[in-house]
């Protein structure tokens, strides 16, 4: 008998932040649901980062995801924005290894090509096959909820984890992994 699993998926973003709840059984992908936080009225960079914290943790404490999958920012050509990226992503990534959930890593093209066998597919293409694959009715607002549901599905496609960047299951676990980033002033 399958194990049942559920998988929380986040596209960070300081504008839009999309995610996406699956449960695998076996080799079955049910979406559970796909939403997004947004963000664009609040100012405040730091409060932002709370309310991504926030609903982050007000998602994982209802739906108890057994893993959370993340998008890794990429590297792009403004350093300001993959900054951003990088501290929502922290933010998501902290709500979850507080209540130890573990988390993995994956690159956008690595999530494209795991849902449309191409890197360089775009959202709307990403899009249409998560509704293919997962027998949605309607196309979201908001694309950025079908990119956190991809993360999830990228996931849940992942035999044995592989091409996944590290799992933290704790914040013992990440520090030990990434002792070089540690300040011991």
């Amino acid at each position: 008998m399958s194990q049942e699993k559920i998988i929380l998926g986040i596209d960070p973003g300081t504008t839009i932040m999309g995610f996406g709840l699956i449960k695998k059984k076996g080799a079955k992908l049910e979406m559970i649901m796909m939403d997004v936080l947004l963000l664009n009225k609040i100012k405040d960079p730091y409060l932002k980062l709370q309310k991504i914290f926030d609903k982050t943790s007000a998602i994982i404490d209802h739906y108890h995801p057994d893993e959370v999958a993340l998008e890794a920012p990429f590297f792009g050509k403004n350093v300001q924005s993959m900054l951003k990226l990088g501290r929502a992503q922290g933010v998501a990534m902290a709500a979850a290894l507080q209540r130890e959930v573990p988390v993995t890593e994956y690159a956008p093209l690595k999530i494209k090509k795991s849902i449309t066998g191409r890197g360089s597919a775009s959202k709307e293409q990403v899009a249409g096959m998560l509704m293919q694959m997962l027998n949605l009715k309607e196309m979201p607002k908001y694309l950025d909820a079908t990119d956190g549901l991809a993360a999830a599905v990228c996931h849940g496609l992942q035999n044995g984890m592989t091409g996944a960047k590290k799992g933290y299951s704790s914040w013992a676990n990440f520090i030990k992994n990434n002792e070089n980033r540690i300040d011991k002033r």
